[in-house]
C-alpha cells in the first residue's frame, strides 16, 4: 500500500479562483504522475463514501484478494484534490466532514488500514 503525501504544497491563504484551480492542478499532475495503472487508488475526500470499519476492512480484503495488491491512498491538499485526480480514483472515502491537518489525517487513514488488517485477520484489536 502505498500513501500519496509529500506531493502537497501550502497554498497561500489569499488566492483567486483561477489559482486556486492552477494550484490543485499541478498537485493533481504530481500525484498522477507517481500512479501506476495497475494501482487501485482511494482518494480521501469529504465528498467520498463513509464505511464503517467492517466495511472498509471487507472492502480491503476482497481488493487484496482478488487481484488489487497494489492499493494507493490519495490525501489531497488544503485546496481538496484535483477533478482529474477524483476522476483517476477507484473509489473516494471519506472520514467525516471534518477538516483535519494532513499529519492528523494520515494517522487516522494508517490506524484505520491497522484495524482493517485486524478485523481481516480475526484479531482482537478491533473490539
Amino acid at each position: 500500500m502505498k500513501l500519496l503525501r509529500f506531493l502537497m504544497k501550502k497554498a497561500p491563504e489569499s488566492l483567486s479562483q483561477a489559482e486556486m484551480d492552477e494550484v490543485m492542478s499541478k498537485e493533481g499532475e504530481r500525484i498522477l504522475d507517481k500512479i501506476k495503472d495497475r494501482e487501485y487508488v482511494y482518494a480521501l475526500a469529504i465528498k467520498g463514501k463513509e464505511r464503517s470499519s467492517e466495511e472498509f476492512a471487507k472492502e480491503i480484503n476482497k481488493l487484496t484478494t482478488y487481484g488489487h495488491s497494489d492499493i494507493t491512498f490519495v490525501i489531497g491538499g488544503s485546496l481538496g484534490l484535483s477533478p482529474a485526480v477524483l476522476k483517476r480514483a477507484d473509489a473516494q472515502i471519506s472520514f467525516g466532514r471534518f477538516t483535519l491537518p494532513h499529519q492528523l489525517m494520515r494517522l487516522v487513514l494508517s490506524e484505520q488500514i491497522y484495524r482493517a488488517f485486524t478485523i481481516i485477520n480475526g484479531l482482537p484489536y478491533h473490539k
